[in-house]
Formats: structure tokens, sequence, C-alpha cells
């Protein structure tokens, strides 16, 4: 994903609401959108504008109706975000991430047990 492609915060809800299920008309992802807060209309359909242009997602038109998809899945997006936000905050470094969780006390033990089955596996494939 390009810089002139980074997603903007509201942008980012408004792909989430199309991940949960896709295609979507504009009306679906608003109602979805509409759970967790109220959205106008406008807004919504600015912001899916916004990311039909900066390629994030697309649309096929059905009579009246544009039914929305991605072209970027959910996985892909995080593993981009991911990559840039260690290369940016830890010069490409996870541990110091990880030793940040783990000195503000915010890894559970459900997290470390999967940050120990994860590097297992990665030895297991590394070696």
């Amino acid at each position: 994903m390009q810089k002139s492609n980074e997603i903007s915060k509201t942008e980012f809800e408004v792909l989430d609401a199309l991940w949960q299920g896709h295609p979507a008309t504009a009306s679906e992802i608003i109602e979805r959108l509409n759970q967790k807060k109220d959205w106008h209309e406008k807004t919504v359909k600015t912001l899916l504008s916004r990311l039909v242009k900066k390629q994030i997602i697309d649309f096929n038109k059905q009579q009246r109706s544009y039914l929305y998809f991605p072209l970027l899945e959910r996985n892909a997006y995080t593993d981009i975000e991911s990559q840039s936000l260690v290369s940016r905050l830890f010069n490409g470094k996870v541990a110091p991430l990880v030793a940040g969780f783990a000195s503000n006390n915010a890894l559970s033990k459900q997290d470390v047990v999967e940050l120990k089955s994860l590097i297992q596996e990665w030895e297991k494939n590394n070696d």
C-alpha cells in the first residue's frame, strides 16, 4: 500500500464494516456502522468514494444500487500496518514492541501462550 493509499481512522471504520460482510450496499454499511455510533449517510458515502479512489475497495452497479467489496483483505491490511508500525517506531525490531507491552502489564497469560506458540512454530519452520 503506497503512502497515497493510507487509510484514515474513519475510512478504516467504514472498511471494517465492509469486511463484516461483502458485497454490501452503502445502506448496509451505514446500518453496521450505526450499531456503534451515529453516522451520517453523506459522510459514509464520501468515505466510500475515497476508498474507491484509493483502490482499497471497488463496487459493482446493480440497477440503482452500488455493491461495494474490498480489494484489500483484512489480513493483508493487518500485515502492512504491523510492518509499518514496527518499522517506524522500533527500527524494524519486534522485540522492543513486545517488551513494551510486557513492561506495562498489557500482555495477558493467553497472549503469552500464543506468543510462545508462534515462536515455537517459527523455530520449527526456520531452523
